[in-house]
């Protein structure tokens, strides 16, 4: 019960920094009192007490499900996401949805339908995106762990600037029923946490099979809070990521200084080429505007959520609805996935990217047979200015181009802090490792995880 008080009180104190969009007090404090008993009687679950802030793309029965977007003004869910679920099931309490991007679009959280939220280490800047709501709570204490989700790099990028862990699991390692679909073929359910051993103990309880999620995996979850190894690690960082031009130099620095540490305490590191690395980015816009143009034509104002009250048939339902609904962002994201699919523009765009996207994992996950992780900069940056981005979405678009390679190959990547830049602000490297291999990254990270 303490407990949530004192994460309720420090919500209170950041209200400026908008990072909830709900918060559900008298219902934390209502479990709360449940868990106590729990714990007294030893019926407690392994996630006793907890608490836990949700992205505010997460169904929860009984409360707003909104994706930060004006055209899910006033639906409720009618049932909860599998993972929500199961955090619940271990009496973890969930304290509130979180701001971000505007269906999960954007590596700032400057999209979203209800404002901005500002970065804790900074209020001059963003969080990161898409998951910005979820990293800025974390930071700020209003709760230990928050459930995001990582379509590229959703949930590293804002770990990175807010410097906190944040894990995108394996594609498929942790069910997807429930979460809003931005593109489903790459949305990834992740967590932001202060500790390693957090993120490791909620792993271990939302991962796994699920009847309602076809797509997940029936691989078997392991205790990734006891995974520990002895062996040196074998880590591969990409040559040409320290030529990019938009690397910040402090970020270059620590990475450099990261690869030295990991030789100095007898853990192998090689120099590796990756010839397809201009190839990513642009893959992974190409095949996520389409998922998105084709997961969004839902949202029309006939079944649920905003519907314009300024139409007159239903045509005019449809196109105003969408347009007065939908942020820019998410319309240049719709425009740009209609275009790709186009009969005229399909197998020039979207076939390709196809084909190259297959090419990218079987890369990777060649690297991958010989390197137990591959290490990189989360972002190329530290928190850039509120605003900075806002008219420029290539520059926005390059806030990713680091992260997105996990997504496009399906791999499983995390971001933890080291250190900080001359204006102290954090400074995340990043590593990925082969598929359901979360136990090798967990370690390293616990390994290299340094706030200076």
């Amino acid at each position: 019960m303490d407990r949530v008080r004192f994460h309720l009180k420090a919500i209170e104190r950041n209200t400026p920094l908008n990072a909830f969009l709900n918060v559900y007090a008298d219902e934390a404090l209502a479990h709360a009192e449940e868990t106590d008993r729990k714990i007294a009687a030893g019926t407690a679950g392994k996630l006793a007490g907890l608490i836990v802030g949700i992205k505010a793309v997460f169904a929860y029965q009984g409360h707003p499900l909104s994706a930060a977007s004006k055209i899910l003004d006033g639906f409720e869910s009618q049932f909860s996401a599998t993972a929500v679920e199961r955090l619940l099931a271990e009496d973890a309490i969930i304290i509130g949805h979180q701001n971000c991007d505007e269906f999960g679009m954007g590596s700032s959280t400057e999209n979203s339908a209800y404002g901005p939220t500002l970065n804790p280490h900074d209020t001059t800047r963003v969080p990161g995106g898409s998951s910005g709501g979820s990293a800025a709570a974390v930071a700020a204490g209003m709760c230990q762990v928050a459930l995001g989700s990582d379509t590229g790099g959703s949930v590293r990028q804002p770990a990175s600037f807010c410097g906190l862990i944040g894990l995108k699991p394996t594609y498929s390692r942790v069910s997807r029923y429930g979460l809003v679909s931005y593109a489903s073929s790459f949305d990834t359910v992740g967590l932001l946490a202060k500790e390693v051993e957090d993120v490791a103990r909620v792993l271990t309880v939302i991962a796994g099979a699920d009847a309602y999620d076809s797509t997940v995996s029936r691989e078997p979850v392991p205790d990734y809070e006891h995974l520990v190894s002895g062996s040196p690690l074998r880590v591969g960082y990409i040559r040409q990521t320290m030529d990019i031009p938009v690397l910040q130099e402090d970020v270059r620095q620590a990475f450099k200084g990261a690869l030295d540490q990991l030789q100095s305490l007898g853990h192998p590191v090689t120099a590796i080429d990756f010839p397809l690395l201009d190839s990513i980015l642009p893959t992974y816009y190409i095949l996520a505007t389409a998922e998105a143009s084709s997961n969004l034509s839902r949202y029309d104002g006939v079944r649920y959520g905003y519907r314009s009250p300024n139409t007159n048939d239903l045509e005019s339902l449809y196109k105003k609805t969408r347009s007065e609904g939908f942020g820019k962002e998410v319309q240049r994201r719709i425009l740009l996935g209609t275009f790709v699919l186009s009969s005229d523009y399909h197998d020039a765009y979207h076939a390709k990217a196809q084909k190259v996207r297959r090419l990218i994992r079987e890369e990777t996950k060649r690297l991958l047979l010989q390197y137990d992780v591959i290490l990189l900069p989360t972002a190329p940056t530290t928190a850039f200015k509120v605003g900075d981005h806002a008219a420029n979405p290539m520059a926005m678009y390059f806030a990713d181009v680091f992260s997105v390679q996990a997504n496009v190959a399906g791999v499983p990547a995390i971001s933890f802090p080291y250190g900080k830049d001359r204006q102290g602000l954090p400074i995340g490297l990043q590593a990925m490792a082969d598929d359901f291999q979360e136990g090798k990254l967990l370690q390293l990270a616990k390994l290299l995880s340094v706030d200076q």
